[in-house]
């Protein structure tokens, strides 16, 4: 008999459209292949459908802030039913850029340099700063959000403007830019499933290329890399999410450039909606979106 699965999707994230459109992508292919699927939002309600409904195992389909950050995780072990995707503390350190990214340091894992600004600079000492370890232009990004929200290339003119735009963070990352090509890395366990290119029509691969279909980005695969090339970039994707200690499926977000990889961040829930880049990605290695859901569903009931 086919197996009870409870999907929690919405959220109050920036991310909650992404969020309903992975949970009903995943709930309808489940259907589809004769599972018991019930959807449910993470509120007040969520205890009393996980006790009324009684699943073998929930599929967490939230994404960003209290879906992939360790806070619904630390609900959800209270149940002690299977979940999906990374536990408690990995989630929490992959969302959080400034944990994850001395991580990647600390294993010689080449990432963008970068510092964390708190809004307690002088205006003229921070260009200062970036001109002396970064140079401009510089990303400037939150902490802990996910799909490149309230992320911008900033230059010396509208830097300030930009940080007073997002002052709503407290707390904010000021990353080197690195130009060059995208390359996205999916892990699925023990195993490194692939790679695709992107190349958005926008300046970078931000919230609407990644979202919004008339966005119009290009997606390349197989990667046009040479086998060495590949091979290096598959290896720093798999290093970075052994390292962090990540379960189910991982996406890692890279730039190509002057012959180097520079990993950006690791994303351990990636979206399941008809634009997402991981069962793109399984898809061409010939795993279809209910083989790959169920063997992240398969994946959950081992979880430690």
């Amino acid at each position: 008999m086919k197996k009870k699965i409870l999907i929690i999707s919405g959220g109050i994230s920036k991310e909650r459209l992404i969020s309903l459109d992975t949970g009903q992508q995943v709930a309808n292919e489940l259907k589809k292949n004769g599972y018991t699927v019930k959807i449910t939002e993470p509120d007040n309600n969520l205890e009393k459908n996980i006790k009324f409904f009684k699943p073998n195992i929930i599929f967490n389909a939230l994404h960003g802030q209290f879906g992939e950050d360790g806070y619904i995780q630390t609900i959800l072990e209270r149940f002690e039913i299977p979940y999906t995707h990374s536990g408690v503390i990995e989630s929490s350190i992959a969302m959080d850029k400034e944990i994850s990214k001395k991580i990647f340091i600390k294993n010689k894992i080449n990432t963008p340099k970068f510092f964390t600004y708190s809004y307690d600079v002088k205006k003229d000492d921070l260009i200062k700063k970036i001109k002396k370890k970064l140079r401009f232009p510089v990303v400037v990004k939150p902490l802990n959000e996910g799909s490149s929200v309230n992320v911008y290339i900033c230059n010396v003119k509208n830097l300030i403007k930009t940080l007073s735009s997002i002052k709503q963070y407290k707390k904010v990352m000021i990353e080197e830019f690195i130009g060059g090509r995208e390359i996205q890395v999916a892990i699925m366990g023990n195993k490194k499933l692939g790679a695709i290119e992107l190349k958005p029509k926008r300046k970078f691969y931000d919230y609407k290329a990644k979202y919004n279909s008339s966005a119009k980005t290009e997606h390349i695969i197989p990667v046009d890399l040479p086998k060495d090339k590949m091979n290096m970039v598959m290896n720093m994707a798999y290093k970075a999410h052994k390292e962090i200690g990540c379960q189910g499926v991982t996406r890692s977000d890279f730039k190509f450039y002057n012959n180097k990889f520079y990993l950006l961040e690791i994303n351990t829930q990636p979206g399941m909606t008809k634009l997402s880049l991981v069962p793109e990605i399984a898809a061409y290695k010939g795993i279809s979106f209910i083989k790959l859901i169920e063997w992240i569903l398969k994946d959950a009931s081992t979880k430690k």
